[in-house]
C-alpha cells in the first residue's frame, strides 16, 4: 500500500495505491471527503482518494510517496468509517525499494538488450527480474525496486511479462532513484559488496 501527497500539483489530496488495475475499467465511489476506486469486473479496490486530506490528517510530510503517522493512519481509517466505508488501511511495514543481489543472470532468448535476473530481495526470498541495462551481471550488490513500490517519479512497479517472460520489480539506475550526480551514461546503480540485502535504500526527492 503506499501512500502519496502532492499539494502543488494535485491539490489537498491523500491517494493511496492499493493493487494495479492493469488498465482496466475503474468504478469511483464518492462519500464526503472520500473516493474510493475499483475495478468494474472485479470490484476489487484499487485505490483510495482522501481530500481536503490536510484538514484530516494535520500537516503531511513529504512530497510524493510519504510515510503517514500511526495517529494519521487511524484518522484516515476514522473517516472512512464516518462517510460510510467498511474498509480499514492498515501500513506495511516491509520497505519496497531494497538492496539485493544478483544470483544469476542469462540473456532473454527473444531479446539482443534484455538479460533475465534471480535476485535476493531479502532472506532467500528471490525474484525473477527482467533487466535491460547492459551493465547488468551475477555477482552485483544492485537497488531493486520490489513491486508495490512508488519511484521517486511517481512511476508505480508492479509484476509484468517483457517478451513473453515474467518480471517481478526493477533494478535500479542511479537516476532512477534521483540520487545526487547521478551519471547520465545508461545502467544500473552497482553497490559495494558489503551493502546488505534486504536493507531499505533511501530514494531521492
Amino acid at each position: 500500500m503506499i501512500f502519496a501527497y502532492n499539494k502543488e500539483h494535485v491539490g489537498d489530496v491523500l491517494m493511496v495505491i492499493t493493487a494495479d488495475d492493469k488498465g482496466q475499467e475503474n468504478r469511483v465511489e464518492r462519500k464526503g471527503n472520500v473516493a474510493r476506486v475499483s475495478v468494474v469486473e472485479e470490484d476489487q479496490v484499487v485505490a483510495w482518494n482522501i481530500f481536503e486530506a490536510s484538514t484530516i490528517l494535520g500537516d503531511i510530510e513529504g512530497d510524493g510517496q510519504v510515510e503517514l503517522t500511526e495517529e494519521q493512519l487511524t484518522k484516515v481509517n476514522e473517516e472512512l468509517a464516518k462517510v460510510g466505508f467498511s474498509e480499514t488501511l492498515a501500513k506495511e511495514s516491509e520497505p519496497k525499494i531494497v538492496i539485493g543481489f544478483v544470483k544469476s543472470c542469462k540473456k532473454h532468448p527473444d531479446s539482443d538488450h534484455l538479460s533475465i535476473t534471480q535476485t535476493e530481495v531479502d532472506n532467500g526470498d528471490v525474484l525473477q527480474i527482467v533487466c535491460g541495462a547492459p551493465n547488468i551481471k551475477a555477482g552485483q550488490k544492485v537497488v531493486v525496486a520490489k513491486p508495490g513500490a512508488m519511484m521517486p517519479d511517481g512511476l508505480m512497479i508492479w509484476p509484468g511479462v517483457l517478451r513473453g517472460v515474467e518480471s517481478f520489480g526493477m533494478i535500479c539506475s542511479a537516476g532512477e532513484l534521483r540520487l545526487p550526480d547521478a551519471p547520465a551514461k545508461k545502467g544500473i546503480l552497482e553497490l559495494p559488496f558489503d551493502a546488505v540485502i534486504g536493507e531499505a535504500f533511501p530514494v531521492g526527492k
